[in-house]
């Protein structure tokens, strides 16, 4: 992703060198710092694309910060948003990323770039993604910012990377529903349990977890002494994945219990 987010950003860059090359800011080259200077937009920018191009993406978004602030009704301020957002994404400061992001959205909601900016977004909230141990709103968040993406903008380059991303998403937010179903077990709460691997068969069946959650879910309800609805839950299991040994084993756990699979 960091490449294709790279020549996003030289995309965007290269549109307005021709303008950098007539303004004759070249000669600021090696002269550019981040502390505030009133400088003309063309040398802030190209200041700013230098850093970039060096791989010191923090001042390099500093440079484009000051582009927007020194000159907010350019042009250029339209184009520094964005790559700011993108400076701070390099950078991982994902908190300020998506705030330029947002704010470049919020101005120019219609912008040709506008999928760009939810792409970046969506990024910053995935790439923040922790394993499933831990809370997981940044995960809702990630999985919310690229279904956004999808919707508003489903034939962008960038919705088929959202697509693949969010099928990762919904595996990583049942892998936690999971995780904590089998803890209920564990503690012999079947309730909880039995909710926590229903809400994975009925939101995110088509994830790596489904088989699982079928067969804890003959368990639990066999241990609850429900077991028409074990059994419902063991053919589903049988349909749909017969190979498996999620069903071999709910298949030895009905035999147990003298409940036909």
């Amino acid at each position: 992703m960091m490449a294709l987010s790279t020549r996003r950003a030289a995309f965007l860059v290269a549109g307005i060198l021709p303008m950098l090359l007539v303004a004759g800011c070249a000669k600021n080259r090696n002269s550019a710092d981040t502390q505030y200077v009133a400088r003309d937009v063309s040398t802030l920018y190209m200041a700013g694309k230098q850093r970039l191009d060096r791989g010191q993406f923090r001042e390099a978004a500093i440079l484009f910060d000051e582009v927007e602030r020194q000159h907010p009704y350019s042009p250029w301020a339209r184009r520094a948003q964005l790559m700011s957002s993108f400076s701070y994404y390099a950078a991982r400061d994902y908190t300020k990323s998506i705030q330029s992001a947002q704010r470049f959205l919020s101005i120019h909601p219609g912008n040709r770039d506008a999928p760009y900016a939810y792409y970046l977004i969506a990024l910053c909230y995935y790439e923040q993604i922790s394993d499933v141990t831990r809370d997981q709103k940044i995960t809702n968040q990630a999985q919310a910012s690229l279904s956004e993406l999808i919707r508003r903008y489903p034939d962008s380059r960038y919705a088929a990377d959202a697509r693949l991303k969010i099928d990762l998403v919904n595996d990583h937010l049942a892998g936690k529903e999971m995780e904590v179903g089998r803890f209920y077990q564990r503690r012999r709460e079947w309730i909880a349990a039995t909710l926590r691997f229903r809400k994975v068969v009925d939101e995110y069946q088509t994830t790596s977890h489904t088989p699982e959650a079928l067969e804890r879910l003959v368990e639990s309800y066999l241990a609850l002494g429900i077991p028409e609805e074990a059994k419902r839950a063991a053919a589903v299991l049988g349909q749909n994945y017969p190979g498996s040994k999620w069903y071999q084993r709910a298949y030895r756990l009905m035999q147990e219990h003298g409940v036909g699979a």
